[in-house]
């Protein structure tokens, strides 16, 4: 009898052994639909090794830059519908190109499931050390005043969007300058050609730090940590300026509950891990993970909003 015990006991064990070291050797991919280097790129590398230890996997982070996202969509929807790739993206490609882009190869409320929102990332406002503007109502005075130009990563980016709500809730004279891509636009406001710029955060504080940008407001509800002197619209009573390029996690539509309740645990657990909080948060980025349920209905309520910008400003893809 104890000879059986011993054999079942190590058969058990042995079988526990080899289920965990199947488990180590399967690798989750994160999608990223932007190239190295870039804030979604870093949100990305900075969950992957915590994210990697609660999933008890290999992650690996797989750029599929192009095509507003359309390249990394049609590589998730490819894939294995098992929780083993993922797709982090931010707002513009699954809440705004299904508005701007009426041949959308994939529909992200129908093709996609969600598993939880990453981070938020509000709209912060920006402009020439040199301007006089320096608080949310000196700036709406001053384009009421004369024209303003507005720098935005391009036609129907969330930079693009804010400046639109911005111009409707203050009736200011706001003129918009589209530019291929952060970079540029940053680099014109900080040379004095554009007068301000409506950008993410973690892509601004550099040059905040530097004295080449002067931030004077943000779009949101809440005063940002990193900035607690510069005001919101909202605190001055101008509404429904609020933009947030937040970035969230997608799998494949037909991935199980059990995967996706999986993965948003593992996803909760990394991003209240302190050290990747600390991380994300230094770099301008909010930590935010929500439930499947929640991250479904605020991608269906800017889905919403930001297509009803689009159609009433008559916004067209360039």
């Amino acid at each position: 009898m104890h000879r059986s015990i011993l054999k079942a006991l190590v058969t058990l064990g042995l079988a526990s052994a080899c289920a965990l070291a199947a488990a180590q050797g399967k690798t989750t991919r994160v999608l990223v639909a932007f190239p190295p280097g870039g804030p979604v790129d870093f949100t990305a590398r900075t969950l992957s090794e915590q994210l990697g230890k609660e999933l008890n996997q290999t992650v690996i982070i797989e750029n599929r830059a192009g095509a507003n996202g359309a390249i990394a969509a049609e590589v998730l929807l490819k894939a294995p519908a098992d929780g083993t790739t993922l797709w982090l993206t931010s707002v513009g490609a699954v809440a705004i190109n299904p508005a701007l882009y009426p041949n959308l190869p994939y529909h992200p409320q129908n093709d996609l499931a969600p598993v939880s929102l990453v981070v938020n990332n509000v709209e912060l406002l920006v402009v020439h050390p040199g301007s006089t503007a320096n608080d949310p109502q000196q700036f709406i005075n001053l384009s009421r005043q004369k024209r303003i130009t507005m720098a935005s990563s391009g036609t129907g980016s969330v930079p693009h969007l804010a400046m639109e709500l911005l111009a409707s809730a203050t009736q200011g004279d706001l003129v918009h300058v589209p530019y291929k891509g952060a970079a540029p636009a940053i680099t014109d406001v900080m040379a004095g050609h554009v007068d301000g710029f409506f950008g993410d955060i973690p892509g601004l504080i550099p040059h905040i730090r530097s004295g080449k940008l002067k931030p004077v407001a943000l779009a949101s509800k809440r005063r940002h940590p990193l900035f607690p002197d510069v005001k919101t619209f909202e605190e001055i009573g101008v509404t429904g300026v609020d933009s947030d390029n937040w970035y969230a996690l997608f799998v494949h539509r037909n991935t199980s509950a059990a995967d996706i309740e999986r993965l948003n645990q593992a996803v909760r657990n990394t991003l209240n891990n302190d050290a990747v909080r600390q991380k994300l948060l230094a770099s301008g980025a909010e930590p935010a993970p929500t439930s499947p349920a929640a991250m479904a209905a605020l991608l269906k309520a800017d889905t919403d909003k930001w297509g009803r910008v689009i159609r009433e400003k008559k916004i067209k893809a360039d």
